[in-house]
């Protein structure tokens, strides 16, 4: 069976069904309320989906069944201290060790849980960083939207902020360091890039295998990292992309040097380039990228695709699915070959993740 988590403007959809097949409305929770970002810890099996109520603001929610009863978590909320208020939950990742869990939200701040998600801290390290006077807001608001941790090793952590840029960890987040080196912010005018802050980080993985590879989205750049995140090289110009904006971004969990990304047209134009709908494969860490669109829609399609709307099963052949704010949700089942669209007429989709597979 097939699981789907899809975030929506209106509620949480969970799609079920078989691999490669269209995909059937198993449940919905929280009809009517925006859920940004939604995903099951696959150590505990416990699911988790970050709600934002219009009268009520953001909190986050957990569950055993995402069709049946959901309870509200403590927190993630900042202690009074902060002076501030969480303004959207945009993403819960699995840490290293048992029960240990992240969470990332705006304005940009890092929480952690050690009971599974039940109760979130303040990373205060990061908190209370005296840059963080200098840092300014993307389009998006200042988030911290990509946690990646370092496989086995505990206490290394990357983050990244839009648009404060990368930050590393190497004592579970009572210190950090910033690492921007290779990043060319070019939406600033050349005088000002020199003294930035703003380097506006769109999305961030890591390898599994290879922990000191990461990828990156940038804004306007695609970038690859071979040493943890402390340097970044350009794998996005001139190299095969009809564009290198924009935000979803998934690293094949089985091999460092494939990658794909769902190119935008522009940060003044953000749909999908010339109308159709292309998803990019790298299988060489990004010294080339090769549309893959068999099955998706080739033209008058100006989709958009949002930061945590891509994602995959981690299965072999891979499983990769994506949906877009027009309310469809296209997936393969054979690392991104052929396509099919598994649900359509949906409300507007925010973030799509995998469940059980």
């Amino acid at each position: 069976m097939t699981e789907l988590l899809v975030g929506t403007k209106k509620g949480l959809m969970v799609l079920r069904g078989s691999a490669g097949r269209p995909l059937a409305i198993a449940g919905r929770a929280f009809a009517g309320e925006a859920v940004e970002f939604a995903m099951r810890d696959p150590r505990s099996g416990r699911y988790f989906a970050a709600v934002t109520h219009g009268q009520f603001g953001p909190h986050l929610f957990y569950a055993d069944d995402p069709t049946k009863e959901w309870k509200q978590a403590e927190g993630p909320a900042f202690p009074p201290a902060a002076n501030a208020a969480v303004e959207r939950i945009w993403v819960v990742e699995p840490g290293i060790g048992d029960g240990i869990l992240w969470c990332g939200v705006a304005p940009a701040a890092l929480f952690r849980s050690t009971d599974g998600g039940k109760s979130w801290r303040l990373v205060e390290g990061l908190w209370n960083l005296p840059e963080r006077a200098t840092w300014e807001p993307g389009a998006g608001g200042l988030c911290l939207h990509s946690i990646c941790p370092w496989p086995g090793e505990a206490k290394r952590l990357a983050v990244g902020i839009s648009s404060a840029g990368v930050w590393l960890s190497e004592d579970a987040g009572e210190s950090w360091r910033r690492s921007v080196g290779g990043l060319v912010p070019r939406y600033l005018p050349e005088e000002a890039r020199k003294d930035t802050h703003a380097y506006c980080v769109h999305n961030m993985h890591r390898a599994p295998r290879q922990p000191r590879t990461l990828y990156m989205q940038f804004h306007g750049g695609v970038y690859r990292s071979d040493n943890g995140g402390d340097s970044w090289n350009d794998i996005g110009s001139d190299r095969g992309l009809p564009s290198d904006f924009g935000f979803p971004l998934v690293i094949d969990p089985h091999d460092p040097d494939r990658a794909y990304i769902i190119p935008l047209k522009a940060d003044a134009d953000r749909v999908t380039p010339d109308g159709c709908v292309r998803v990019y494969e790298t299988g060489d860490r990004g010294n080339t990228w090769v549309a893959r669109a068999d099955g998706l829609p080739r033209s008058q399609a100006y989709l958009t695709v949002l930061r945590q709307a891509f994602c995959s099963d981690g299965g072999k052949p891979l499983g990769l699915y994506f949906g877009a704010t027009s309310g469809e949700v296209f997936g393969s089942v054979d690392g991104g070959r052929t396509w099919s669209t598994v649900a359509a007429r949906l409300p507007p989709v925010a973030s799509v993740r995998c469940g059980v597979s």
